[in-house]
């Protein structure tokens, strides 16, 4: 799919990427959920399913904290305060950690759908102009940034997820 210029294309992007990861999702046998068996997102470590889907509500969450910090006229630190664009590996252990306290896997993926609705709807509430007219963290557009961080990542979880799936015979 090619990458979205619209407030339409946009949605439709992560409603597609999101519909094929959660069948995918929804295929990991809950005894596997929590079992660190695929590459993690920092080199030299290994992450879960679970863990995967946390990093998804992470960035989601992330996403939706940059536009209520603009609501409330703060500044935006990008990522997160405390990291560096160049320490996302550092940031993907952060989320594994928010969601580590969840340890039912039908719990973590209904989150991750509330997160995705929370997504649409915030997208909902902006123009075109909006999402694609200017840019809004250095040189990408809000709607860029939006999808950098969710139809993306969804997509990529996608492969991930089905790559595990072939691994534990699924």
């Amino acid at each position: 799919m090619a990458v979205p210029e619209s407030k339409t294309e946009l949605i439709e992007a992560i409603n597609k990427n999101y519909a094929s990861l959660v069948k995918k999702l929804s295929a990991v046998p809950a005894e596997k959920a929590f079992q660190p068996l695929m590459e993690g997102h920092a080199k030299g470590t290994t992450m879960s399913a679970a863990q995967l889907v946390s990093y998804l509500i992470g960035w989601g969450e992330l996403v939706l904290s940059w536009h209520a910090q603009e609501a409330h006229g703060h500044s935006i630190v990008f990522p997160e305060v405390g990291f560096k664009w160049n320490e996302l590996g550092k940031l993907a252990q952060k989320f594994y950690q928010d969601y580590q306290n969840i340890t039912d896997y039908k719990e973590l993926l209904q989150r991750l759908e509330k997160n995705k609705n929370d997504l649409i709807k915030l997208i909902e509430g902006f123009t075109n102009n909006d999402l694609y007219g200017s840019s809004w963290c250095e040189k990408y557009t809000r709607g860029r940034m939006i999808q950098l961080n969710t139809s993306s990542p969804y997509r990529n979880a996608s492969g991930r997820i089905a790559t595990f799936l072939k691994t534990i015979g699924n």
